[in-house]
């Protein structure tokens, strides 16, 4: 990941929307409210030949009303541990306060690089504003800066990149993205914890505590992939302030980047309407998908139950009977890691390639038992298949005399035909027929 650097302070002083200019993104969720950002937030950035991870945190804050105020400061002092440099965000408008100072003294515990960035000088004239800040005692220089128009960004870059490591090529390579998606409270940022054996997202019973989408690089038992945590998706005439609407908008952007989407269903109140549009989505933006039946531990059940409610999904999801279903307690930690191995599997068919003559051997022989029915007396026979080399999802084309007269049954006959052969699960597969 290269260097970190961890951008902290106290609420609203402007942190997220530093944050954004830095890795000329919109990652991070920006309101007037304080207390919007409240996980760590990691994002990519570089200056010159060096590449960095920046960090996004919540405000610093002691003694508010906030519920989630420990779990932020936890968060807080996660990344301030885990950081090479510190970038400390005050309010030039505002000036020092003790808030300012309290957190100051937490910084300085940890004895590391730290920048002190005066924002909110959006004019050369306010300058002077910066000089209060001295009393922090963190450093001989400030950096007047202005998150929303970007002056200043360059000098403080600059003077960072001196103390950081000289930078080391390395061969890039593409990890598998997986997004954790589903309704609020089904246990998404709780698998997250689990998995990654540490408190990356704050978890409550409050729905909607989980607001921008959380990425974690999982390097562990020979697997390394990008986890993605988002926020729960509901139903839009649920949704009732800006910041989830916000939330929601970078949970299904996810979606969008994604390889293969794991939604996670509450196993007590079953698959219902909003998971059925998510699965939908996904297998027309063309991603792989795992269902993940979560909180099995909650349920009475027999020898048969898995089978009933598998059943039921299945009818449900018609004609996406192609995506596995796996039953987890993420309280119990069962099944987790099968999760895992379950995704990156569907993530290995997404990209799978296969051979033409292994193609043409299969299907043609396939076809020949099975040709496709006859229309207004025209017979229609299909003379070679290939693989198309890109796309969003294993794509086919079948040439043939009459592509017209291949009708949807047929189609569907084909696509199983593929899937028996060749293993597709969990992917949506697209066939294409033209004429020889």
């Amino acid at each position: 990941m290269g260097a970190i650097i961890a951008v902290v302070g106290r609420p609203n002083v402007g942190k997220s929307t530093f944050f954004n200019r830095l890795t000329e993104s919109r990652l991070a969720i920006m309101d007037d409210v304080s207390g919007v950002t409240r996980d760590r937030l990691y994002g990519q950035a570089s200056w010159g030949k060096y590449n960095f991870t920046l960090v996004d945190t919540g405000g610093y804050i002691i003694g508010s009303d906030d519920v989630f105020e420990g779990e932020i400061r936890h968060q807080v002092e996660v990344a301030l541990d885990e950081a090479d440099v510190i970038i400390f965000v005050v309010d030039a408008q505002v000036g020092i306060t003790d808030m300012d100072r309290e957190f100051a003294n937490v910084v300085r515990k940890y004895k590391k690089n730290v920048f002190i960035a005066v924002n909110k000088i959006d004019e050369p004239i306010n300058s002077y504003l910066t000089a209060d800040f001295y009393q922090l005692g963190l450093g001989d220089k400030l950096y007047p800066i202005s998150s929303a128009n970007g002056s200043g960004t360059g000098e403080i870059l600059e003077d960072i990149i001196k103390v950081l490591p000289e930078p080391i090529e390395e061969e890039k390579t593409k990890l598998p993205k997986i997004a954790i998606l589903g309704r609020p409270n089904v246990g998404k940022s709780s698998f997250v914890n689990v998995l990654t054996g540490q408190n990356r997202s704050i978890v409550t019973d409050i729905a909607g505590t989980t607001r921008d989408a959380l990425h974690t690089h999982y390097n562990a038992f020979g697997k390394e992939f990008i986890l993605i945590d988002t926020a729960g998706i509901r139903k839009k005439s649920k949704v009732h302030d800006d910041i989830e609407f916000y939330s929601v908008m970078r949970a299904l952007r996810v979606l969008e980047t994604a390889d293969v989407c794991v939604i996670m269903v509450d196993a007590e109140r079953g698959l219902e309407s909003q998971d059925v549009n998510l699965i939908g989505l996904a297998d027309k933006k063309g991603k792989g998908v795992v269902i993940m039946v979560n909180k099995w531990d909650l349920i009475e059940k027999d020898t048969q139950t898995m089978k009933k409610i598998t059943e039921e999904i299945e009818e449900k999801i018609k004609p996406m009977t192609y995506i596995p279903i796996i039953f987890t307690s993420v309280l119990n930690k069962q099944r987790i890691f099968q999760t895992m191995e379950l995704a990156l599997e569907v993530y290995a068919n997404k990209y799978k390639k296969i051979s033409t003559s292994a193609l043409n051997n299969v299907m043609l022989e396939a076809i020949e038992k099975y040709p496709p029915p006859a229309l207004k007396g025209k017979y229609v026979k299909i003379k070679y298949i290939t693989q198309l080399p890109e796309g969003s999802r294993p794509t086919f084309l079948f040439f043939c005399n009459l592509p017209q007269y291949i009708k949807l049954p047929y189609q569907r006959y084909l696509e199983n035909k593929l899937r028996e052969t060749f293993d597709f699960k969990g992917v949506p597969v697209q066939l294409f027929f033209r004429k020889k």
